[in-house]
């Protein structure tokens, strides 16, 4: 396999690669091609339950757990912690070599509980009881900043994740300052902005209004918001690092490249394309947009504008901002396969 790509952009630039909801296999490869670390997200179970590769060892994981717990909610978590903590294991040695800096992997639980901070705050105490690589993965919504704020101060690695405005990241990064003052904690902590999902909601939006704006300047628009987030934090100085995530693209990664971020991405189709196209490392994160892109998106897409302005979202907003609940209705729909497979695997058995 040709592992170049990754390995120069480790070795030439700032930018470093997380693979996504891979398969035990696929962490072995994206590991020897040069990730860092993981992400995983609440559809991972679903996603090893309909991969052949996984189908059987993850079906075999569920039919043990159904006999032990009676009901379905525990039951899933306990797949969903079983199944990330063989991830887990594969980046434990990165871990290991460089700690708090590498072979992190994430879990993100149940999206029907997301809304009671107290829920992802236990989550987050139970997870981190697998491996010492564990990195809690909490939306940065109102509901998710609330339990940030505490597991912060219990010196938890967090990645806020559902990003996709500079009012949300901007929210984020003042709590994360403020509490580091306050507790004296400093966890290694991850801004993720959520470019692709942001994308493909703006391109949904524009063909079910109609909206007359190139696909010139339509493809620009997440990469834009990233940049000037990016921008920002750096500017004011936020501690913590910027993280890409949701990629759609090839270029919600390329595009990136140069920045003092870590994007996280899958390996079938994006990292293994990567990888086979070899590509030079370019710095493209400094890349200035013509402003007159940047007012088109403001004037034509009322979307691209609340995610642009720093005071485009209230905090109330954050859950409720389209591409926001589209990454979370992926998450809800993914926990519910996993739900239905628990049930239906359990009645198997009853």
């Amino acid at each position: 396999m040709n592992k170049a790509y990754f390995h120069r952009l480790n070795k030439l630039s700032p930018t470093r690669m997380w693979i996504n909801n891979p398969t035990p296999l696929d962490a072995e490869k994206a590991i020897a091609a040069g990730a860092i670390s993981c992400t995983t997200n609440p559809a991972y179970s679903s996603k090893q339950i309909q991969n052949e590769e996984t189908r059987e060892e993850a079906l075999k994981i569920v039919d043990e757990i159904v006999h032990e717990e009676a009901r379905d909610s525990i039951a899933a978590d306990l797949v969903q912690q079983k199944l990330v903590k063989k991830i887990m294991e594969k980046f434990l040695p990165l871990y290991e070599k460089n700690p708090g800096k590498e072979g992190f992997v994430s879990i993100q639980g149940d999206p029907f509980a997301d809304e009671d901070p107290d829920n992802i705050i236990n989550e987050a105490r139970r997870y981190i009881s697998h491996e010492k690589n564990y990195i809690a993965k909490i939306p940065a919504t109102a509901t998710g900043l609330k339990a940030i704020e505490v597991l912060i101060a219990e010196d938890v690695p967090i990645i806020a994740t559902e990003i996709m405005s500079i009012a949300q990241a901007l929210y984020t990064s003042e709590l994360y300052q403020r509490v580091l003052k306050e507790s004296g904690k400093n966890p290694p902590f991850y801004l993720s902005h959520i470019t692709g999902i942001f994308d493909q909601h703006l391109k949904a939006v524009v063909e079910k209004e109609g909206i007359n704006i190139s696909p010139d300047i339509l493809w620009q628009a997440g990469c834009i918001v990233a940049r000037k987030q990016y921008r920002i934090l750096k500017e004011r100085g936020y501690p913590g690092l910027m993280m890409g995530g949701g990629a759609r693209g090839l270029h919600h990664f390329t595009e990136m490249v140069g920045s003092e971020m870590h994007i996280t991405i899958n390996w079938k189709g994006t990292a293994d394309k990567l990888v086979e196209m070899d590509p030079p490392v370019v710095y493209r994160m400094e890349t200035t947009t013509p402003q007159f892109v940047i007012d088109e998106l403001l004037e034509k897409v009322p979307d691209f504008k609340k995610a642009y302005m720093e005071d485009g979202l209230s905090l109330e907003e954050f859950k409720v901002f389209g591409p926001v609940d589209l990454f979370h209705s992926m998450f809800i729909k993914g926990w519910q396969s996993l739900l239905d497979t628990v049930k239906e695997r359990r009645s198997r058995v009853a």
